[in-house]
Formats: structure tokens, sequence, C-alpha cells
């Protein structure tokens, strides 16, 4: 690295937490909760099912279990449907906890005086609930958000904003996520220093392009230190 860096940046999901389990443990006990509370339908099958309605409407979609009793040929059944959303929610609270490493690194780097970022896609409120509920708010000088900024990942603007909020030079920051695709690509093209973290779903993905080749691969977030020397 020809430049100090002087900013880091991290994605959230599976970055600084495990939002891959968090999300198939909160999916798989929403739809035992809906088969407990009356849906005769077999757990596999229904499984599959919310997942093909998450891919059609989004993950952001507030009736996926409505939609989800409409395929089944169900009547709308608010009990039905709100013991899915009370094990959904409830299951996302009791994962949404910081990886065993998150914390010191974060301690680590601000004692080393470094500033740090956050830059995500999703809804402002979401993200920053997660931030909030992961007790690592209060480390981030820079939060930015695609939800507050009409672009995401991988789009180099939203990186681009980022880095003008911390008032550095592209090659003072780097940027530290999971997704090649999304975070790597991204910060690449913004002129940034990348760093692929495997954890994830995506940990196993390879570059498709040049612009997905991140600058460093690490293992755990406590390698970054070795990194930045």
């Amino acid at each position: 690295m020809e430049d100090k860096i002087k900013v880091v940046f991290f994605d959230i999901d599976d970055t600084l937490y495990d939002s891959s389990m968090q999300t198939e443990r909160a999916r798989k006990n929403a739809i035992k909760a809906m088969i407990e509370a009356g849906l005769d339908v077999d757990e596999d099958k229904a499984l599959e099912v919310l997942h093909g309605m998450i891919k059609k409407f989004g993950s952001n979609y507030q009736y996926q279990f409505d939609e989800l009793l409409k395929e089944f040929d169900y009547d709308p059944n608010p009990r039905i449907i709100a013991a899915g959303v009370v094990a959904y929610h409830t299951t996302k609270v009791a994962y949404l906890v910081p990886f065993p490493d998150t914390v010191p690194m974060l301690l680590r780097l601000r004692d080393l005086n470094y500033k740090l970022g956050v830059i995500t896609d999703g809804i402002a409120v979401k993200q920053w609930e997660k931030l909030i509920r992961l007790g690592v708010q209060h480390f981030f000088h820079f939060v930015t958000i695609s939800g507050d900024t009409g672009s995401e990942k991988p789009d180099p603007e939203l990186f681009r904003r980022a880095i003008d909020k911390s008032g550095c030079a592209p090659g003072e920051t780097m940027m530290v996520g999971d997704r090649l695709d999304k975070d790597v690509k991204g910060a690449n093209e913004a002129g940034m220093v990348t760093v692929q973290v495997m954890r994830g779903k995506y940990r196993e993905v390879k570059p498709r392009e040049e612009i997905e080749r991140p600058d460093y691969v690490v293992s755990k977030l406590s390698d970054i230190l070795r990194i930045l020397g």
C-alpha cells in the first residue's frame, strides 16, 4: 500500500455478525411455528416456497407469510401469520450477536487511531437497528447506507459518498466485506484498498472478473492488523 490507511470501512452482514445463520434459523423457526399454529404442510416444502417468495418479492417485503398461505390455498389466517412473525423476529434478535473477534478488532483499531466506518445496503432504520443491537454503533465515525443515498452496492457512487464523508483520499481507505460482487467490486471501482473476509454463504465464490479481485483475503478480522502493518 503506497498510501497509509486512515479509515477502515466494514460491511455489516456476514462481516460483523453471522447473518447467514441468523436468516436460515429465523426462517426455519417461522415455518415450524406456523405449522404448530395450524398450517398443515410439509416443513421442507414450506421452506422451499418461502425462499421462492423472498426471491420474488425481496427480503424486506412485509407480507411473505401471507403470500405463503396463498401459495398453499389457505384463507388469510391471522393466528398462523402471527406465529410465523413472532418466531421469525424472536430468532432474528437471538442470533444478532457479533462474531467473537468483531468487538476486540474494533477496539484495537480505535486504539490505533484508525477512523472506522460502515458501508452497507439496506433500509436505514433496519441497518441501524443491527448496529445498535450488536452494540457496536459507537465505534463508527461514518455510516453510509444505501437506503439513504439512492445507490446500492456495487455502484461505486455509494463508496465514493462514504469516502467523501471521511475526508480522505480513496487510497487512504480500506473496505472489508464478504461479497466480491458487492463489496469488493464497488470499492475497487472507487479506488479503495479491498479486503474479502471469508465468511457467510458467499465465502467460496471466486472472482468472475478482475474488478472483483480483492487486494487481500482474510479468514478472520484480526488478520487486518497484519495488512495494516
